[in-house]
């Protein structure tokens, strides 16, 4: 057996059989064969989610790096079509050579298209959706290994269905995006303390294409990120400064600041504020992929939940007390963005405004405290968990949070009912097939 590790070695699996598919005949021969064989099977991409979603347990496990690229683009419409296996930075690459961008991009270009969508990974923008909204279209294979394409009008309910899908309604081939001209986005990051931001958080998200604060919860400090689409040529950070701050400081130096403070944990609040006071202003433009991502070469394990818009300075200010009385400190800052509502049945902003709030905490340093207290308070909230970051929740605490969860259950029943695609986290989140 093999041993599967995600990237944030938060989960693990050792599948039974790892086929690397060239094609979707081979593909749909594997999910037939481990079908009969009383098998589960399930994709494997970068591995960059932090919960269980992705491993393969025991079953079998299919081998998507040689499903990439780039299919079909229709540069007058905006319409491309890529392959499942195809990674963001990949994608954002052959993108930017067609002169054609994603409308909106998470921080993290490392997945894959395919699980990104159906993990639910978002940017952050209050009039744009995370990334299975600039969906048009998909082709998936089924557990009985026939091909289906759906969309908005081509099986319309699988589209609702599979474009966040878990992975549970099958193994996706394609997808068709609808992608926008290439465009620059310029970059405006400046310190802000964190009432000021709260105060006026409604307005930044109204001014802006995109906002974001990052907040060290040991500290009253922020740093607010404003990325707006702007006209004419684009004005990168000269080569050394974007390695000295990026790669040398964010990376670098601050793996080495969390590596103290899992050594020393009563450093841990002094070196957050201290990394809080650092924080300065900077200002640039680039294309959009090289403004929205960013290199993360820090390991981490990550929890995520969205909320209602407005409940988002009454949720952090509960957060602010919270680590006040932590026993063991955190090292990694909160994030916090915005997204636009949907129609994606479970897409964490389904039917409402949402901000988004995300907490980490450097690999190897006790985390269940404070993301059980996360996990309370945003629950209290209405919060829905990330797909791909790690949360405790079950199917009947989820079914309360998502207007649509007996549907997506009952037709991943009709598509699978034997649970050839489950592995243990879609038995928690989604119940057993059957």
């Amino acid at each position: 057996m093999q041993r599967w590790t995600n990237w944030a070695r938060t989960a693990t699996g050792t599948p039974s059989n790892v086929l690397a598919p060239r094609d979707t005949a081979e593909a749909a021969a594997a999910i037939r064969d481990a079908a009969k064989d009383g098998r589960t099977v399930r994709p494997l991409g970068t591995g960059h989610s932090f919960s269980s979603i992705g491993s393969p347990g025991t079953g079998w496990a299919l081998d998507l790096s040689h499903w990439t690229g780039i299919v079909r683009a229709e540069p007058d419409t905006g319409l491309v079509t890529v392959r499942a296996g195809t990674p963001l930075h990949q994608l954002n690459a052959e993108l930017d050579g067609l002169g054609l961008a994603m409308a909106n991009l998470g921080d993290i270009d490392q997945q894959t298209i395919s699980g990104a969508i159906s993990t639910g990974t978002h940017g952050t923008g209050a009039g744009l959706g995370g990334l299975a909204t600039q969906v048009e279209a998909l082709e998936l294979l089924l557990a009985d290994g026939t091909e289906r394409r759906c969309s908005a009008a081509e099986n319309p309910e699988l589209f609702a269905a599979a474009r966040v899908g878990l992975g549970a309604l099958g193994v996706i081939t394609s997808v068709t995006l609808r992608c926008v001209p290439a465009f620059t986005l310029a970059a405006e990051e400046r310190p802000a303390p964190l009432d000021d931001v709260l105060e006026r958080f409604d307005q930044l998200a109204a001014d802006n294409d995109h906002v974001e604060f990052y907040w060290f919860p040991h500290s009253t400090n922020t740093l607010v990120k404003r990325n707006n689409r702007q006209d004419g040529p684009a004005k990168p950070l000269p080569p050394l400064r974007h390695f000295l701050e990026y790669e040398l400081l964010e990376n670098r130096l601050f793996g080495a600041v969390c590596k103290l403070g899992r050594a020393v944990p009563s450093l841990v609040r002094p070196l957050n504020r201290i990394c809080a006071s650092t924080w300065s202003s900077r200002s640039y433009s680039d294309r959009s992929h090289r403004v929205f991502t960013t290199t993360r070469s820090v390991r981490f394990a990550e929890s995520e939940y969205a909320i209602p818009q407005e409940s988002l300075p009454d949720v952090l200010r509960e957060m602010q007390s919270a680590a006040r009385g932590l026993d063991d400190p955190v090292m990694f800052p909160v994030e916090v963005r915005v997204a636009a509502p949907d129609d994606i049945w479970l897409s964490t902003a389904y039917q409402r405004p949402t901000a988004y709030i995300a907490i980490h905490q450097f690999q190897g340093m006790p985390r269940d405290q404070w993301f059980n207290a996360f996990e309370s308070i945003v629950g209290a909230a209405g919060g829905r968990p990330h797909w791909g970051k790690m949360h405790r929740l079950d199917a009947a605490a989820l079914r309360e949070r998502y207007p649509r969860f007996d549907d997506f259950r009952r037709l991943r029943a009709e598509l699978d009912p034997d649970g050839v695609f489950r592995n243990d986290y879609l038995d928690r989140v989604l119940d057993p097939c059957g």
